[in-house]
């Protein structure tokens, strides 16, 4: 196989999977009846999630500062280990999201009712967690085709087509992992 055809057999499966990925969590998400057939312990996956979002948030930094400094050797380490959490993340989203029903923010507490302060707080912060859960969700989606590419760009050595494009994507990708974890943290009260 040539070079140009290898390119463009890379940039369909990057385009495939960028496309397949969202796909595939909407659909989990909006399935209408769920089977918990994994066990209890898949409603600790949240958590999980937000140590994954955090751990690539920090990897993500660490990358960059190494880059800055020169270290190539230990950029290239910590963006490996940041699209491998990255993976991780997905398949947890994955199994969470095929077992457990989605949780609503502001649901009612366990006794069936909210309090006056509890009502005032969910209005308070309802708007602020569904414009970062939006934003969130939105910019995961348009990231993932840019974050393959880059690493397509960094593993075949096109090193200028990398950092032009690692510009507007390293941002957007750590945006979507700090706000990941903010999310988890704004719903955890109504798990």
């Amino acid at each position: 196989m040539n070079l140009a055809s290898n390119h463009k057999s890379s940039v369909r499966t990057i385009a495939v999977v960028s496309i397949v990925i969202p796909l595939a969590v909407a659909v989990l998400i909006f399935l209408p009846q769920k089977e918990n057939f994994l066990g209890e312990w898949v409603r600790n996956l949240p958590a999980f999630n937000a140590i994954i979002n955090s751990a690539t948030s920090l990897l993500l930094i660490s990358a960059l500062i190494a880059v800055k400094k020169g270290n190539i050797g230990l950029h290239k380490k910590l963006m490996m280990s940041a699209f491998v959490l990255g993976a991780v993340f997905l398949v947890s989203y994955i199994m969470y999201h095929l077992t457990v029903p989605s949780t609503k923010f502001g649901d009612i507490n366990s006794d069936g009712v909210l309090s006056e302060a509890e009502s005032i707080a969910v209005g308070g912060t309802k708007y602020f967690y569904y414009f970062i859960l939006l934003s969130h969700i939105l910019l995961s989606i348009i990231v993932v085709p840019f974050v393959l590419m880059a690493f397509y760009f960094a593993l075949t050595e096109k090193v200028e087509k990398h950092k032009r494009l690692v510009k507007f994507t390293f941002p957007i990708w750590l945006y979507v992992s700090v706000t990941g974890v903010l999310t988890y943290f704004l719903i955890s009260p109504y798990y």
